[in-house]
Protein backbone atom coordinates (compact mmCIF):
# COMPACT_ATOMS: atom_id res chain seq x y z
CA UNK A 1 0.00 0.00 0.00
CA UNK A 2 2.74 2.43 0.94
CA UNK A 3 4.59 1.75 -2.31
CA UNK A 4 1.43 2.56 -4.26
CA UNK A 5 1.19 5.87 -2.43
CA UNK A 6 4.83 6.88 -2.81
CA UNK A 7 4.09 9.21 -5.74
CA UNK A 8 1.52 11.02 -3.58
CA UNK A 9 3.74 11.17 -0.49
CA UNK A 10 6.47 12.76 -2.62
CA UNK A 11 4.13 15.62 -3.56
CA UNK A 12 2.82 16.30 -0.04
CA UNK A 13 3.95 17.79 3.23
CA UNK A 14 2.73 16.58 6.62
CA UNK A 15 2.48 18.75 9.69
CA UNK A 16 4.90 17.78 12.47
CA UNK A 17 5.59 20.01 15.49
CA UNK A 18 9.30 20.60 15.89
CA UNK A 19 9.04 19.71 19.58
CA UNK A 20 7.65 16.27 18.65
CA UNK A 21 9.93 15.52 15.70
CA UNK A 22 11.89 12.82 17.53
CA UNK A 23 8.64 10.88 17.96
CA UNK A 24 8.00 10.84 14.21
CA UNK A 25 11.55 10.69 12.88
CA UNK A 26 11.31 6.98 12.02
CA UNK A 27 8.11 7.54 10.03
CA UNK A 28 9.64 10.48 8.19
CA UNK A 29 12.69 8.41 7.36
CA UNK A 30 10.90 5.17 6.48
CA UNK A 31 8.24 6.69 4.21
CA UNK A 32 10.24 9.70 3.01
CA UNK A 33 7.73 12.22 4.32
CA UNK A 34 8.38 15.90 3.73
CA UNK A 35 7.40 17.69 6.94
CA UNK A 36 5.69 20.99 7.54
CA UNK A 37 7.56 21.91 10.70
CA UNK A 38 5.36 23.55 13.31
CA UNK A 39 7.05 26.19 15.45
CA UNK A 40 4.28 27.01 17.87
CA UNK A 41 4.44 26.88 21.64
CA UNK A 42 7.87 27.79 22.97
CA UNK A 43 9.85 26.04 20.21
CA UNK A 44 11.60 29.16 18.92
CA UNK A 45 12.78 29.93 22.46
CA UNK A 46 13.40 26.46 23.89
CA UNK A 47 15.52 24.97 21.12
CA UNK A 48 18.98 26.14 20.17
CA UNK A 49 20.27 27.10 16.77
CA UNK A 50 22.22 23.85 16.81
CA UNK A 51 19.00 21.89 17.39
CA UNK A 52 17.50 23.45 14.27
CA UNK A 53 20.71 22.90 12.29
CA UNK A 54 20.76 19.23 13.28
CA UNK A 55 17.18 18.72 12.14
CA UNK A 56 17.83 20.54 8.89
CA UNK A 57 20.86 18.35 8.24
CA UNK A 58 18.78 15.23 8.89
CA UNK A 59 16.25 16.30 6.24
CA UNK A 60 19.00 17.24 3.79
CA UNK A 61 20.74 13.89 4.25
CA UNK A 62 17.45 12.10 3.56
CA UNK A 63 16.83 14.17 0.43
CA UNK A 64 13.67 15.68 1.93
CA UNK A 65 12.35 19.22 1.83
CA UNK A 66 10.13 21.06 4.28
CA UNK A 67 7.81 23.96 4.83
CA UNK A 68 7.58 25.94 8.08
CA UNK A 69 4.46 26.84 10.01
CA UNK A 70 5.02 30.03 11.97
CA UNK A 71 3.83 30.39 15.58
CA UNK A 72 0.20 31.45 15.84
CA UNK A 73 -1.35 30.59 19.22
CA UNK A 74 -1.93 33.77 21.26
CA UNK A 75 -0.23 35.89 18.57
CA UNK A 76 -1.81 39.10 17.29
CA UNK A 77 0.33 40.60 14.50
CA UNK A 78 -2.06 43.57 14.39
CA UNK A 79 -2.14 44.13 18.17
CA UNK A 80 -2.74 47.67 19.40
CA UNK A 81 -0.98 47.13 22.74
CA UNK A 82 2.64 48.01 21.93
CA UNK A 83 4.11 45.64 24.52
CA UNK A 84 2.12 42.70 23.16
CA UNK A 85 2.97 43.71 19.60
CA UNK A 86 6.67 43.80 20.45
CA UNK A 87 6.50 40.26 21.86
CA UNK A 88 4.56 39.01 18.81
CA UNK A 89 7.04 40.50 16.37
CA UNK A 90 10.00 39.12 18.31
CA UNK A 91 8.55 35.61 18.19
CA UNK A 92 7.83 35.83 14.48
CA UNK A 93 11.32 37.19 13.77
CA UNK A 94 12.81 34.17 15.52
CA UNK A 95 10.79 31.95 13.21
CA UNK A 96 11.77 33.81 10.05
CA UNK A 97 15.43 33.69 11.08
CA UNK A 98 15.16 29.92 10.60
CA UNK A 99 14.52 30.29 6.87
CA UNK A 100 18.25 30.39 6.21
CA UNK A 101 18.65 27.11 8.10
CA UNK A 102 15.74 25.08 6.72
CA UNK A 103 15.40 26.68 3.27
CA UNK A 104 11.68 25.86 3.33
CA UNK A 105 9.41 25.99 0.30
CA UNK A 106 7.10 28.29 2.24
CA UNK A 107 6.33 29.78 5.65
CA UNK A 108 2.66 29.50 6.62
CA UNK A 109 1.32 32.34 8.78
CA UNK A 110 -1.96 33.29 10.45
CA UNK A 111 -3.28 36.85 10.45
CA UNK A 112 -4.82 36.56 13.91
CA UNK A 113 -7.91 38.41 12.69
CA UNK A 114 -11.19 38.09 14.59
CA UNK A 115 -14.09 39.91 13.01
CA UNK A 116 -15.92 40.22 16.33
CA UNK A 117 -13.00 42.25 17.70
CA UNK A 118 -10.98 43.81 14.90
CA UNK A 119 -13.78 44.91 12.57
CA UNK A 120 -14.53 47.85 14.89
CA UNK A 121 -11.21 49.50 14.00
CA UNK A 122 -10.19 47.55 10.95
CA UNK A 123 -8.14 50.33 9.38
CA UNK A 124 -5.86 50.50 12.40
CA UNK A 125 -5.63 46.72 12.60
CA UNK A 126 -4.73 46.57 8.91
CA UNK A 127 -2.07 49.29 9.19
CA UNK A 128 -0.39 47.60 12.18
CA UNK A 129 -0.59 44.16 10.57
CA UNK A 130 0.95 45.40 7.35
CA UNK A 131 3.84 46.93 9.27
CA UNK A 132 4.44 43.56 10.92
CA UNK A 133 4.23 41.58 7.69
CA UNK A 134 6.25 43.96 5.51
CA UNK A 135 9.28 43.50 7.75
CA UNK A 136 8.94 39.72 7.68
CA UNK A 137 8.19 39.67 3.96
CA UNK A 138 11.51 41.42 3.42
CA UNK A 139 13.29 38.54 5.17
CA UNK A 140 11.34 35.91 3.24
CA UNK A 141 11.92 37.61 -0.11
CA UNK A 142 15.68 37.66 0.45
CA UNK A 143 15.53 33.86 0.49
CA UNK A 144 12.89 33.67 -2.27
CA UNK A 145 10.58 31.94 0.19
CA UNK A 146 6.88 32.82 -0.01
CA UNK A 147 4.75 33.61 3.01
CA UNK A 148 1.47 31.71 2.76
CA UNK A 149 -1.29 33.51 4.65
CA UNK A 150 -3.73 30.90 5.92
CA UNK A 151 -7.43 31.44 6.51
CA UNK A 152 -8.32 30.62 10.09
CA UNK A 153 -11.29 32.32 11.77
CA UNK A 154 -11.99 34.84 8.99
CA UNK A 155 -15.68 34.93 7.99
CA UNK A 156 -14.75 35.40 4.34
CA UNK A 157 -11.86 36.27 2.04
CA UNK A 158 -12.13 40.08 2.31
CA UNK A 159 -9.43 40.65 4.97
CA UNK A 160 -6.96 38.28 3.36
CA UNK A 161 -7.48 40.04 0.05
CA UNK A 162 -6.78 43.40 1.71
CA UNK A 163 -3.49 42.10 3.13
CA UNK A 164 -2.36 40.40 -0.07
CA UNK A 165 -3.31 43.35 -2.28
CA UNK A 166 -1.48 45.80 -0.03
CA UNK A 167 1.67 43.67 0.20
CA UNK A 168 1.62 43.23 -3.59
CA UNK A 169 4.49 40.75 -3.73
CA UNK A 170 5.08 37.42 -5.47
CA UNK A 171 6.24 36.22 -2.05
CA UNK A 172 2.90 36.97 -0.36
CA UNK A 173 0.47 34.16 -1.21
CA UNK A 174 -2.66 32.44 0.09
CA UNK A 175 -2.87 29.09 1.89
CA UNK A 176 -6.41 27.73 1.67
CA UNK A 177 -7.19 25.67 4.76
CA UNK A 178 -10.10 23.43 3.83
CA UNK A 179 -11.08 22.52 7.37
CA UNK A 180 -11.03 26.10 8.63
CA UNK A 181 -13.11 27.26 5.67
CA UNK A 182 -15.79 24.67 6.38
CA UNK A 183 -15.84 25.17 10.15
CA UNK A 184 -15.52 28.96 10.46
CA UNK A 185 -16.28 30.80 7.22
CA UNK A 186 -19.68 32.26 6.40
CA UNK A 187 -19.23 32.02 2.63
CA UNK A 188 -18.49 28.98 0.51
CA UNK A 189 -15.51 27.66 -1.40
CA UNK A 190 -16.55 29.34 -4.68
CA UNK A 191 -16.36 32.80 -3.09
CA UNK A 192 -12.92 32.12 -1.61
CA UNK A 193 -11.54 30.87 -4.89
CA UNK A 194 -13.08 33.69 -6.91
CA UNK A 195 -11.58 36.28 -4.56
CA UNK A 196 -8.19 34.75 -3.73
CA UNK A 197 -7.52 32.28 -6.53
CA UNK A 198 -4.85 34.48 -8.09
CA UNK A 199 -2.81 34.25 -4.88
CA UNK A 200 -3.40 30.56 -4.17
CA UNK A 201 -0.09 28.87 -3.44
CA UNK A 202 -0.73 26.24 -0.78
CA UNK A 203 -3.44 23.98 0.64
CA UNK A 204 -3.96 22.64 4.15
CA UNK A 205 -6.10 19.56 3.77
CA UNK A 206 -8.23 18.07 6.53
CA UNK A 207 -11.97 17.67 7.02
CA UNK A 208 -14.86 18.17 9.43
CA UNK A 209 -18.66 18.35 9.49
CA UNK A 210 -18.94 22.14 9.55
CA UNK A 211 -19.23 22.58 13.31
CA UNK A 212 -15.70 22.47 14.69
CA UNK A 213 -12.10 22.08 13.55
CA UNK A 214 -11.97 18.29 13.95
CA UNK A 215 -9.01 17.63 11.61
CA UNK A 216 -10.63 14.51 10.19
CA UNK A 217 -8.91 12.72 7.31
CA UNK A 218 -9.63 14.01 3.82
CA UNK A 219 -13.03 12.76 2.67
CA UNK A 220 -14.27 11.82 6.16
CA UNK A 221 -16.28 15.04 6.58
CA UNK A 222 -18.33 17.40 4.43
CA UNK A 223 -15.76 19.52 2.59
CA UNK A 224 -16.23 19.54 -1.18
CA UNK A 225 -12.81 18.24 -2.20
CA UNK A 226 -13.91 17.26 -5.74
CA UNK A 227 -14.87 20.89 -6.42
CA UNK A 228 -11.51 22.15 -5.11
CA UNK A 229 -9.46 19.64 -7.09
CA UNK A 230 -11.53 20.28 -10.22
CA UNK A 231 -10.79 24.00 -9.86
CA UNK A 232 -7.06 23.33 -9.58
CA UNK A 233 -6.97 21.02 -12.59
CA UNK A 234 -9.06 23.31 -14.78
CA UNK A 235 -6.62 26.17 -14.17
CA UNK A 236 -3.45 24.06 -14.01
CA UNK A 237 -2.70 25.35 -10.50
CA UNK A 238 -0.21 23.21 -8.58
CA UNK A 239 -0.11 24.47 -5.00
CA UNK A 240 2.00 23.10 -2.20
CA UNK A 241 -0.15 20.54 -0.38
CA UNK A 242 0.06 19.93 3.36
CA UNK A 243 -1.88 17.23 5.18
CA UNK A 244 -2.77 17.86 8.82
CA UNK A 245 -3.67 14.48 10.37
CA UNK A 246 -4.10 13.87 14.07
CA UNK A 247 -2.70 10.32 13.91
CA UNK A 248 -0.70 8.04 11.65
CA UNK A 249 -3.88 6.20 10.71
CA UNK A 250 -5.48 9.49 9.68
CA UNK A 251 -2.45 10.21 7.50
CA UNK A 252 -2.89 6.99 5.54
CA UNK A 253 -6.62 7.65 5.21
CA UNK A 254 -5.90 11.08 3.73
CA UNK A 255 -3.24 9.76 1.37
CA UNK A 256 -5.60 7.06 0.15
CA UNK A 257 -8.29 9.69 -0.38
CA UNK A 258 -5.92 11.76 -2.53
CA UNK A 259 -5.20 8.61 -4.50
CA UNK A 260 -8.93 8.10 -5.11
CA UNK A 261 -9.33 11.73 -6.16
CA UNK A 262 -6.43 11.27 -8.65
CA UNK A 263 -5.22 14.76 -7.80
CA UNK A 264 -1.66 14.09 -8.95
CA UNK A 265 -2.48 12.29 -12.18
CA UNK A 266 -1.98 15.54 -14.13
CA UNK A 267 1.57 16.07 -12.81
Amino acid sequence: MTQNLSHIIAHCYVNIPFADFDKYEHIVSQYRINPEIGLDGDAVYRFSRQDFLDRSRFLHDKGLSCTLHAPFHDLLPGAQDQYILQAVRDKLRRCFNLIEIFKPRSVVCHLGYLDCIHSYDQDQWLATSLETWRELLGVAAQHETPIMFENTYENGPRVLKAILSALDSPYARFCLDAGHLLAFAHVGLDDWLATLGEWLGQLHLHDNHGFRDDHLPVGKGDFDFPALFSYLKSRDIKPIITLEPRSEGDLWDSLNALDRFSIFDHK
